[in-house]
């Protein structure tokens, strides 16, 4: 009797930054033969509609892979809030369970079964939604969860709960936020990490609170991730070997499969397949600014993006901006609508009129493209974990600024381990921007270094390359 085919319920939590490492993996998996279910909520299937109704891509099931959606349990009159993304942890932690068990239940087989469709075999979400491993459990299916951040920053929030019980959460007053107590704390007792300062550990730490929710939540999401049958991390194992090593000594059942970019660029290749896909994306993407970046100089072009959830003030966004101006670069900003009130619209004049001869603004664009193209000579970013990796991948000198949850430990590696970035102040003040931005694309010692992760990135990629060996035995696993 032949195997019947596996298929995969991919679940990812809501947001930007897991929905594109979540949609890599799944298109990885169905590549190999696998039957995917990728589950989105009901608004941001509006959103990726709407960003795409104006572009050749679709949002669209395909032969053996599904859309499915379920509702986030949000009213549209929270989504404007200034605490959208904590309310939106809590919003699908209690109530995205009993419609993701229905739907689990309808494809699983038997009964009331979809035409077409093989029975469920395994139910693997992003990390943030740990309540759909117990709806696997409950419904005997087997799990695997993907983290979409590196391993280090894992194993940092899974200490949150032992820096609780150390004494070092909460803080003991508002002063600690201020008086350099963040940066002065030591950890040093992390498995498989380097001293990492209080600080760097997580934006969570930074609560006087004993009963903060987005300590509470992240402590809690994180530990359950041991709760699968497997964990997978968008991160390859020349990157992070300690941590990665304290990791297997505990669970052996890990699959590094990052960066998923590159082995999902390598993949193509081999299969000739071209980017005819599926698009989620949450913003419509600025393609023009490929053709701009044409017309600019090998090396040459500062890209900035601060990713899908930062805001900035005003004052922050003139800093930022006057920084840019100063460098006398051609420069690509990325300015998302809700990044501050009015968009690109928010800039000062007297900026767009100085530079507009060698800036380009848009409001979204297809990042690893920009990351990859000849002409990009540094990265002013966030750090969010997918700007991370994909930075790494494309051998890109980082300018760092990080701001929420893993972004500090992000920030810390490419800086003090990776040696491929500079790290600002928190302020951003535009001297510092000015100055490292310079240093970055000018530092010899930083660009080798960049250059040469970018070869260790492709060789986990390629055949016979770990992540590429890793995803093959996920695929047996799943069989």
């Amino acid at each position: 009797m032949a195997t019947p085919q596996p298929h995969v319920v991919v679940v990812p939590y809501p947001g930007s930054g897991n929905i594109n490492p979540a949609l890599q993996l799944s298109r990885l998996l169905h590549r190999h033969g696998v039957f995917i279910t990728f589950v989105v909520t009901e608004h941001n299937l509006r959103r990726a509609q709407q960003a795409a109704a104006d572009t050749d891509s679709a949002v669209s099931s395909r032969d053996g892979f599904r859309i499915e959606t379920i509702p986030d349990g949000l009213v549209d009159v929270d989504r404007d809030k200034h605490d959208y993304d904590l309310g939106l942890c809590k919003a699908t932690t209690h109530q995205c369970a009993a419609p993701l068990r229905q739907l689990v239940a309808r494809l699983r087989g038997g009964a009331g079964a979809t035409p077409g469709v093989p029975p469920v075999t395994c139910v693997l979400p992003t990390a943030l939604m740990s309540f759909a491993l117990e709806v696997a459990r409950e419904l005997g299916v087997p799990s695997m969860v993907l983290w979409g951040g590196c391993a280090a920053a894992l194993m940092g929030h899974m200490r949150l709960r032992e820096l609780k019980e150390r004494g070092y959460l909460p803080l003991k007053d508002e002063s600690c936020l201020t008086n350099g107590y963040l940066d002065k704390t030591m950890i040093n007792w992390i498995p498989g990490m380097p001293p990492i300062s209080l600080g760097d550990v997580s934006s969570f730490v930074r609560t006087t609170d004993p009963d903060d929710f987005g300590l509470w939540f992240n402590d809690t999401e994180s530990n359950n991730c041991t709760k699968a049958g497997a964990l997978i991390i968008n991160t390859f194992d020349a990157l992070e070997p300690d941590v990665l090593a304290a990791f297997r000594a505990e669970y052996p059942r890990i699959y590094t499969v990052g960066p998923l970019g590159s082995l999902l660029r390598r993949h193509q290749q081999d299969k000739d397949a071209g980017d005819d896909w599926t698009d989620l994306t949450l913003w419509k993407h600025d393609t023009e600014c490929l053709r701009w970046l044409d017309a600019q100089a090998p090396g040459s072009v500062v890209y900035a993006n601060f990713g899908s959830l930062t805001v900035l003030t005003a004052e922050q966004l003139a800093e930022f901006a006057w920084g840019l101006a100063a460098t006398g670069r051609p420069f690509l900003w990325v300015i998302r609508e809700d990044l501050i009130p009015g968009g690109p619209a928010a800039l000062p004049p007297a900026f767009t009129a100085e530079t507009a001869a060698r800036g380009r603004v848009a409001t979204w664009c297809p990042q690893e493209r920009v990351l990859r193209h000849p002409a990009m000579g540094c990265f002013l970013t966030h750090n969010g974990w997918n700007s991370t990796c994909e930075c790494l991948a494309a051998g890109v000198p980082m300018v760092c600024w990080p701001v929420f949850a893993d972004q500090y430990t992000n920030c810390k590696y490419a800086c003090e381990v990776w040696g491929v970035g500079l790290r600002l102040d928190a302020e951003g003040r535009r001297e510092q921007v000015a100055e490292l931005v310079g240093e970055a694309m000018e530092s010899e010692v930083v660009r080798r270094s960049a250059a040469r992760w970018r070869v260790v990135a492709e060789e986990a990629a390629n055949s016979g390359g770990s992540s590429h060996e890793n995803l093959l035995r996920m695929v047996e696993a799943l069989g």
